[in-house]
């Protein structure tokens, strides 16, 4: 509890908790610091691998490629130029959707999941492609891509270490920060 009273302050600064902003650099390091510089892009990938860990299995790396594989369609979307409907709205979604599903254990197939976890990746990708540097995009795009991935590791360490109850209660975490992101 003290730990959220002491985070909280953080999380509710809307400047502090979304990522998008502009990322000039066309370099590797601009691009990994895009993942890690709001906590609703932290939040959602991080939940990602929690949500692989509970499903386990082909889940473990099907869940992460998939988001990853999808964040890189979007951000050559964004990074295009083309439009994308609600994506603030798509990636706060996504954080509570997420967290959701590992607060409550929810073991949906993989055919259902991973369509869904790929649509979430496609507006967090688009984000960071529309943000993007005007050149360098393709190591832009590396560093994010492997910030990505290792925030889903971070999760999957993270599920695997803990009992149900401690992953659940991460999930409900994230719901909730995601929540208080969304009326920010």
């Amino acid at each position: 509890m003290r730990a959220l009273r002491l985070s909280l302050p953080l999380i509710l600064a809307p400047t502090l908790a979304l990522a998008h902003g502009t990322h000039d650099a066309g370099t590797f390091l601009s691009g990994a610091a895009h993942p890690i510089g709001g906590a609703d892009h932290v939040l959602a990938m991080v939940a990602v691998g929690l949500l692989a860990a509970q499903a386990g299995g082909r889940a473990l790396w099907a869940m992460p490629a998939s988001f990853v594989g999808a964040m890189l369609a979007g951000g050559a979307l964004g990074f295009a130029g083309l439009a994308l409907p609600a994506v603030e709205p798509m990636i706060l979604a996504s954080v509570v959707i997420l967290g959701v599903l590992v607060a409550m254990a929810v073991r949906l197939p993989l055919t259902a999941t991973l369509p869904m976890i790929a649509l979430f990746g496609v507006a967090h990708g688009w984000a960071h492609g529309a943000e993007g540097p005007a050149s360098g995009m393709a190591i832009y795009a590396a560093g994010f891509a492997l910030v990505t991935a290792a925030l889903h590791g971070a999760g999957i360490v993270l599920g695997r270490g803990l009992n149900g109850w401690g992953q659940r209660g991460l999930g409900g975490a994230a719901a909730l920060a995601g929540l208080a992101l969304a009326v920010a």
